[in-house]
């Protein structure tokens, strides 16, 4: 009985590979393959900025506290100006003595200094620059860059639509190559979309195209621009 077990399967494992050596030795039919790109531009509707705080003092503990209590103000105040919570996010801690004399040997600092950096999301364009001033006077004093998108719940359906007009661009292509040539374009014989990091996901390229402007008479001091979402598929048709 086990001598008819084994027997079954090393058939199964022989027919198998067999069916493996067809497929692999399997004659493709003649294609046609091409990229096709779809791209969306729109305009951002919340803006990243990365903001934080530095102090100064002669004992660690002062310049911590000094440090804590003026990131809890910036936190309090943002949220005063409707800033959800889950869109504030502390990124950055430091706390380190500062020597600035070149004395050899010395251990004791000249000061220490303190830094807290925090992200935020803004979701109300319209009134960046003014809460952009109101933190400055709740103790931010340094920011470290700004950054526009599209929400998340927003980005998909994006996504979706710069797919489709980067398989119509092409199935374009596609169609006019093998016009020229006097064929037919046949069915769709593969298709993928390309990612950054080689997975199956897609990739969407986030560009910022961003302008700064001042107007001296008070309008706007920052732009948003345009983000513009990207797709890219690899199609293979058949020829016909």
């Amino acid at each position: 009985m086990k001598k008819m077990n084994l027997m079954l399967l090393l058939s199964l494992v022989f027919v198998s590979a067999l069916s493996v050596q067809a497929q692999q030795g399997q004659v493709l039919p003649p294609l046609v393959s091409v990229n096709g790109t779809g791209e969306v531009r729109v305009q951002p509707n919340e803006v990243v900025v990365n903001l934080g705080v530095e102090t100064r003092g002669k004992t660690l503990d002062e310049a911590r506290k000094e440090t804590d209590k003026k990131a809890a103000a910036i936190i309090s105040y943002l949220k005063k100006q409707g800033v959800d919570a889950k869109h504030i996010q502390t990124s950055f801690v430091t706390l380190q003595p500062i020597y600035n004399s070149g004395e050899y040997g010395r251990t004791t600092p000249d000061f220490y200094m303190a830094q807290k950096s925090m992200t935020v999301t803004v979701k109300k364009l319209d009134k960046f620059d003014e809460l952009l001033s109101g933190l400055y006077g709740v103790g931010v004093n340094h920011v470290n860059g700004v950054q526009f998108q599209v929400s998340d719940a927003d980005v998909e359906k994006y996504k979706t639509e710069a797919r489709k007009k980067a398989v119509a661009n092409a199935k374009a292509k596609a169609t006019q190559l093998t016009s020229e040539l006097g064929s037919k374009l046949g069915r769709v014989y593969a298709i993928s979309e390309s990612s950054s990091n080689g997975g199956p996901r897609p990739m969407y390229k986030m560009a910022m195209m961003e302008s700064a402007a001042y107007d001296s008479a008070g309008g706007p001091t920052i732009a948003g621009g345009e983000v513009v979402v990207t797709s890219n598929v690899d199609v293979s048709f058949v020829i016909e």
